[in-house]
């Protein structure tokens, strides 16, 4: 039997501080209230975000550089990235926490900054920012996502370049050994989530015309299905780059389209990954399909008032209705 997945730190930016939020926890849905806020230096803008498992600490990424600071506001380290971009646009670093927290993995895309090199991934010392590790990276890359393995640690980076494709990475290692990199040999695949035990790990081709399911860490493929598995016309339909596993056995798949009167579409359908078939759909209210965000555990995220998110399941739960915004 796989064990539920332990809850987790998100963050959420808004009015110029990140907000922490604790997710997973049992019995508890509905509006979800941050467990700490966290303000940023005066003049920086925070691009993206990640906080200690203890809520004690937080690191940011800027568009020129990486941060990191206690519940109080005190400056623990900063990383500046040299030298300095002034491109306002087109290149988002990103930034990690390893599932022990002694490591921060940064993806910095310098060469959309402007920075005269390709991109790179950085490792630091999550006490000292101590550059652990420095891959160099051959992408031309405008932002990517991180994911960690919530069993052996790995961390994997999706970046994303825009009309070129998507190249996904996996590292190793880190606070006690040196890290070691692998790229799989894709560059027209996004990932889009890990399994909750880490067996396995979900795809979305670039070109949107299937969803594929694989095994780690080597990503040989266990199954694939195209937009037609689904019951849809591959001409007028495609797979959205979001969706990820509800569940250890089930996966949620997002198609989209356009109608004939014209009007953009998107369902969320269900996937058995045990069989490789589809299993129906989940009805959501959201805004875009972007919003869900699965758990693994039988819940999902969406967004709320307020922007803070909402957490549902499909089995009956207490429920905290929604609060009036401010």
């Amino acid at each position: 039997m796989i064990p539920q997945p332990p809850p987790k730190v998100i963050t959420r930016h808004r009015d110029g501080r990140i907000h922490a939020y604790v997710v997973g926890a049992a019995g508890v849905y509905g509006t979800l209230e941050p467990a700490a806020v966290f303000q940023p230096r005066d003049g920086d803008e925070v691009v993206a975000s990640v906080v200690r498992q203890d809520l004690e600490r937080v690191v940011y990424t800027t568009l020129n550089g990486v941060v990191c600071l206690t519940r109080a506001g005190g400056l623990v380290w900063a990383s500046d990235f040299e030298p300095h971009s002034d491109v306002p646009h087109g290149h988002r670093p990103g930034c990690a926490l390893s599932q022990d927290g002694r490591t921060v993995w940064v993806y910095r895309p310098d060469a959309m900054a402007g920075r005269g090199g390709g991109d790179q991934w950085v490792v630091h010392d999550a006490d000292s920012g101590v550059v652990v590790a420095r891959r160099e990276l051959e992408t031309v890359g405008h932002g990517a996502f991180h994911h960690v393995h919530p069993v052996d640690g790995s961390v994997h980076l999706d970046i994303g370049e825009g009309q070129d494709g998507s190249v996904i990475l996996r590292g190793t290692g880190g606070a006690d050994s040196e890290p070691e990199f692998l790229t799989y040999p894709w560059s027209d695949r996004c990932l889009i989530d890990l399994a909750p035990s880490g067996r396995q790990f979900m795809t979305v081709d670039h070109g949107q015309a299937d969803v594929a399911f694989h095994e780690h860490p080597d990503g040989g493929v266990l199954f694939t299905l195209p937009t037609e598995a689904f019951g849809y016309d591959p001409e007028e339909s495609f797979v959205e780059w979001s969706g990820g596993y509800l569940t250890e056995d089930t996966a949620i798949v997002t198609l989209g389209g356009e109608s004939q009167d014209e009007e953009e579409y998107f369902r969320y359908h269900l996937v058995d990954v045990r069989t490789g078939t589809p299993s129906g759909e989940i009805t959501v209210e959201v805004s875009n399909p972007y919003e869900l965000v699965p758990l693994g555990d039988g819940s999902w995220l969406t967004g709320g008032p307020g922007a803070n998110p909402v957490r549902w399941s499909r089995a009956p739960q207490p429920f905290a209705p929604p609060r009036p915004a401010e």
